[in-house]
């Protein structure tokens, strides 16, 4: 891998560490206003809203400068949330400023490897800088559960700072500085020497281009699979984080500070199986991997049996691998083609207007179902049951559209 590909992922990794350490903290914020249990999902939907409103511009925005510059903004606009929660303004809100900065900040982390690097290292590249962000996702929450934990707290607030008062505002104060870092490497990261579109004034002209794009992914026999796969897959990932915490809660008796830790150990697992997949599975190979998504919700189908606190990190491990060695190689098709069929920005805006409606229907129907008041054992069985048959649904899918592609190509040869 060429120099500059480690400085992309430097600046991923602080940025994506700061994120999920400032979930935690949000968390126990919410908590600390006795916010009800449906709330802790709301973070998440409030996160993703940004990508959905915005997909129609963000795409256009990455795709009209260099990306370093892109990711330089972003990352600013994150810190500008941080410095909302420092100032007591209600935790949904100010994490609804960070998604907007991620917003922005997606189409450009992952449009630059498809411009900085050949179609042949795409699954390669995504194997590692999925293997980091789930690295980011192992320290991020281990430092997040590290920051809300009473006895960090005292020592935290027994250093008496200038305009830090509370253990919630010291905890901000340490992760901006992550973001801050993730900025200073963004300086650094290469030009590609990709020409860049200029930006239209026209709001409608970006929302037809948008819509064109949108239509052209979803048509393509091998962009509608891997759109398909990804969008549900991120949808419940995002709902996982929050079903692994009250379960823990429920099952282990752990507090949130331990709790949260059992994410971690789910990304343990997510980075293993990303480097696996990198290692053994080619970008032509990437469908091949969706019966892994049906195992995957069938395993999760185990959490409502497991008390034991060993067990329960040795289940997250599994559930972790199976669900890393499962997106990777899907993540890295959905780019290609996308790249291929309308550039990378575009592409990846694309990608995040379907997963973050898939977030926030997922998390919203989490929030509601648990204001209705089900049991966390209910929710699980329901969630796995529906991961795999979505799941089964996509390898009949995929399926179908070789068929048909193969009968084309038959008819195409006839004299």
């Amino acid at each position: 891998m060429p120099f500059g590909f480690y400085i992309i992922m430097a600046a991923q990794f602080f940025s994506a560490l700061a994120d999920n350490a400032l979930l935690i903290v949000a968390i126990a914020m919410l908590r600390h206003l006795d916010a009800p249990d449906a709330a802790d999902p709301m973070l998440k939907m409030f996160f993703a809203i940004s990508y959905v409103v915005l997909a129609a511009f963000v795409g256009a925005f990455a795709d009209s400068m260099a990306k370093w510059r892109v990711m330089l903004i972003s990352n600013t606009i994150k810190i500008g949330g941080c410095l909302m929660l420092f100032l007591g303004i209600h935790p949904l809100v100010s994490y609804a400023v960070i998604g907007f900065g991620a917003a922005a900040y997606s189409p450009a982390k992952y449009g630059i490897l498809t411009e900085y690097l050949p179609h042949r290292l795409l699954v390669v590249a995504n194997g590692w800088i999925e293997g980091l962000t789930m690295g980011a996702i192992i320290l991020g929450t281990v430092l997040g559960g590290i920051l809300v934990d009473a006895k960090v707290a005292d020592w935290m607030t027994a250093f008496e700072l200038p305009l830090l008062h509370t253990s919630d505002q010291y905890s901000i104060f340490a992760i901006s500085f992550l973001y801050i870092f993730a900025a200073a490497f963004n300086l650094f990261i290469p030009d590609t020497g990709v020409d860049h579109k200029p930006l239209k004034s026209n709001p409608l002209y970006l929302v037809r281009d948008f819509n064109h794009c949108l239509k052209l992914l979803w048509r393509d026999k091998l962009g509608q699979i891997s759109l398909a796969v990804t969008t549900l897959v991120w949808g419940a990932s995002s709902t996982l984080q929050f079903i692994v915490i009250k379960w823990a809660e429920y099952n282990l008796n752990l507090e949130l500070s331990k709790a949260s830790m059992l994410q971690g150990v789910v990304a343990i697992g997510m980075a293993a199986g990303a480097i696996l997949a990198a290692k053994f599975v080619s970008l032509r190979q990437s469908v091949r991997v969706i019966p892994l998504g049906i195992v995957l919700g069938l395993v999760i189908l185990l959490m409502p049996f497991v008390t034991n606190t060993t067990l329960a990190m040795v289940l997250m491990v599994v559930i972790g691998c199976l669900g890393g060695a499962f997106v990777v190689p899907m993540n890295a098709l959905l780019q290609h083609r996308g790249h291929v069929l309308m550039g990378a920005g575009h592409s990846i805006a694309v990608q995040n207007f379907n997963e973050n409606i898939s977030i926030l229907l997922m998390t919203g129907i989490y929030a509601l179902l648990i204001f209705l008041g089900l049991s966390i054992h209910t929710l699980i069985i329901l969630f796995g049951l529906f991961l795999a048959g979505t799941m089964y649904v996509a390898k009949r899918w995929h399926e179908a559209n070789q068929r048909h592609m193969e009968t084309a190509s038959r008819l195409d040869d006839l004299p």
